[in-house]
């Protein structure tokens, strides 16, 4: 059940352009929590809205009863779709059909660090990738070469592959990526 990773959406700066040609920040990314099974149809009504909206999809290989093999396009991160708005933006993407709140406190949603979301957006394609159950303990490494440096997660072995599960905090979930040995390194408290 693994497969290579897709994107709804193809990477991009931390810039983003006006019709005056004038560069400003790149507003926050904000973990939009969704109905189940809805994240391909809410990050499509993003679209139609002119929201930018980020919704991975890793590809797996399912067998149906009949003895079908069909490959399917799913959610790496299952009920949630990323998005890069302005505060003013909260009501229209709460208004969005099978959107159910922004990720955060009661009070006000949290932002995600642009530069995890950026780093996954441009890493992720270039890698073998698949979720992962959240973990809270285990060691600690750091990816210093290759796509996704800088990221920090777990180490994790399956079978002789090494993995590293990377983790979105905020909303408790997690991703295996395979990595070679020499391009991680232990974090150092």
């Amino acid at each position: 059940m693994k497969g290579r990773m897709l994107s709804s959406v193809e990477p991009c700066g931390g810039w983003s352009e006006d019709a005056g040609a004038v560069l400003r920040p790149r507003p926050p990314w904000f973990a939009v929590y969704t109905t189940p099974r809805h994240e391909k149809a809410v990050a499509r009504q993003f679209a139609v809205r002119e929201i930018e909206a980020y919704l991975p999809l890793y590809r797996s290989i399912h067998r149906w009863k009949n003895g079908c093999r069909v490959s399917v396009d799913q959610p790496l991160f299952p009920c949630y779709v990323f998005v890069s708005i302005e505060r003013s933006d909260y009501v229209r993407v709460l208004q969005t059909p099978g959107v159910l709140s922004l990720v955060g406190s009661r009070c006000e949603p949290s932002p995600l660090p642009t530069s995890e979301i950026e780093s996954l957006r441009s890493g992720l394609p270039l890698r073998e990738c698949e979720p992962h159950p959240h973990l809270a303990t285990g060691e600690k490494v750091r990816i210093h070469s290759g796509p996704l440096a800088g990221m920090v997660g777990v180490l994790a072995r399956l079978k002789n592959n090494l993995r590293v599960v990377l983790t979105i905090h905020l909303i408790m979930k997690s991703v295996a990526v395979e990595v070679g040995s020499d391009e991680i390194e232990p974090v150092r408290m």
